[in-house]
């Protein structure tokens, strides 16, 4: 395993018939980890379904997991707008809570940025 923290590499989207499949890249060094969600196309799935993905991929980088995406939403930080993420490991006794600015209405990275955000700090270890 590659020394550093996970980074997100890229997000794509397929919506097909009210339905979203989300794939999402993570980087470390220079391997790649691929985690998918299928789900509604509903807004606030989406963003669930990029949460989930993330978690995906950062179980298949850490060969860890499965991790539970307890909540994802946005909320406003006095001027700014910002992703929250909620990740817990049945195996942790804590809850994990990472943070995003949402910037050029992105709520996808953002999200996903955040998710990370939650479990960097705890992964660096591993």
């Amino acid at each position: 395993m590659s020394s550093g923290r996970l980074f997100l590499a890229t997000i794509h989207e397929r919506v097909s018939d009210g339905r979203v499949r989300v794939e999402v890249v993570l980087g470390r060094g220079s391997e790649t980890f691929t985690g998918t969600a299928d789900g509604a196309a509903t807004p606030s799935q989406r963003a669930r379904l990029v949460g989930e993905a993330t978690l995906n991929a950062v179980t298949a980088a850490v060969g860890m997991g499965p991790f539970d995406l307890t909540a994802v939403g946005t909320a406003d930080l006095g001027p700014v707008r910002v992703a929250l993420a909620q990740v817990r490991d049945p195996g942790w006794s804590d809850y994990l809570v990472g943070s995003a600015l949402l910037r050029d209405g992105d709520r996808a990275t953002a999200t996903a940025k955040a998710v990370l955000d939650a479990l960097n700090r705890r992964l660096k270890d591993i």
